[in-house]
């Protein structure tokens, strides 16, 4: 083993190993942080979706309120004049529907009987308990209340404001419902997120009987679901699957490719007010720019380790070489001259050593001078 060799080599391996460890610890790091913006997203893409769904239940409830406080709807509904709430209120209905969303609206006698519908007149008489437990609560509580549910033709957020008579004596209630596709539309403008709505197949077939039938067709079944409604239909189906969603209890999300992209998908449960399940939103969000920076960054890391390591290793042997062995050649040879009885050469003109090198390099002189 010699000095000239190991020496360099052992130098080298440690700032190769150093590099490595600071490359791999900022990697971790660049890492953890793209992690955590990704978990915000989820977070982001969740809040989304409650507000949306928050605030469609209290605008249709406030709705509802305005419509339910009318002298009209009181004397009306207290008579059972469905003519009356017709005459009264279609036109209302169809502004609400073009230009608000409203796909529903619907009077309700106690205990939760349909009086009339508003978007579809002739059906009325049926009884709302297995499906409407929020109408239900409304008539017994006599209180507001507004959420998600599966109506008559489909899934809309609703508000169900309580009526009563002149005396102030509860006699039924109104609702207003906003259809939810729109609303995911809407999201999808604000945010670029891509949106489905599943819904389970068996509530739907039998209580949704004013549903467009094309949104039951085979193409749209998803394990026991049927796909609703979604931004982009393409992407979703890649994206979402019968076994991601089959047993959705609580908000799930994970990453997944679809045409060459990489997004992010959430799952959330869609509940009635009574906390049933109706359904699953799915949400995705691309985060190919997250992943690419990623893949960006660690090339930049790798690309930068490599190049600290080549000017480390030649600076290590540079000064090795040109500090310490060369110096000790020098020194050596004229050692080696004294040995054999020859004169020593000079040291060479200009020739400058460290210190430590000159301080031998003078007690060798003195060494010459004795023997002299």
């Amino acid at each position: 083993m010699t000095f000239r060799r190991s020496a360099p080599a052992a130098l080298i391996a440690v700032a190769a190993l150093v590099i490595a460890v600071i490359t791999w610890a900022t990697h971790w790091m660049f890492t953890g942080l793209t992690a955590a913006t990704e978990a915000s997203q989820f977070e982001l893409m969740q809040a989304a979706v409650a507000r949306a769904i928050g605030n469609g239940a209290v605008q249709a409830l406030a709705r509802a309120e305005i419509v339910a406080a009318s002298s009209t709807t009181k004397q009306a509904v207290a008579a059972r004049d469905r003519t009356r709430l017709l005459e009264e209120y279609a036109e209302m209905f169809q502004v609400q529907k073009e230009r608000r969303g409203v796909d529903q609206a619907a009077f309700h006698i106690p205990p939760a009987t349909s009086l009339l519908r508003l978007q579809a007149p002739d059906n009325h008489g049926d009884d709302l308990t297995k499906f409407r437990p929020m109408v239900v609560a409304v008539n017994r509580e006599h209180n507001g209340r507004g959420g998600p549910a599966l109506g008559r033709t489909g899934p809309a957020v609703f508000g169900v404001a309580p009526v009563t008579d002149k005396q102030g004596q509860h006699i039924g209630s109104f609702e207003f419902g906003l259809d939810l596709a729109p609303m995911l539309d809407s999201l999808k403008a604000a945010y670029g997120f891509d949106f489905a709505l599943f819904i389970e197949e068996k509530p739907l077939r039998e209580y949704a009987r004013g549903v467009d039938p094309a949104k039951l067709s085979d193409q749209n079944r998803v394990g026991r679901f049927m796909r609703f409604h979604t931004t982009n239909k393409a992407v979703m189906t890649d994206l979402v699957g019968e076994s991601d969603i089959a047993t959705v209890t609580e908000p799930t999300h994970y990453t997944r490719e679809s045409q060459n992209l990489t997004y992010g998908v959430l799952q959330v449960p869609l509940r009635d007010s009574a906390g049933s399940p109706i359904g699953v939103i799915s949400v995705a969000r691309d985060f190919s720019a997250t992943r690419a920076a990623v893949g960006r960054a660690f090339a930049w890391q790798l690309w930068l380790a490599i190049c600290g390591l080549v000017i480390l290793a030649g600076a290590i042997v540079v000064v090795i070489r040109g500090f310490l062995l060369r110096p000790l050649d020098v020194i050596n040879e004229r050692f080696a001259a004294m040995e054999s009885g020859k004169p020593p050469a000079p040291l060479p003109p200009g020739e400058k050593f460290c210190a430590e090198i000159t301080e031998l390099a003078r007690h060798q002189e003195r060494l010459l001078a004795a023997r002299a």
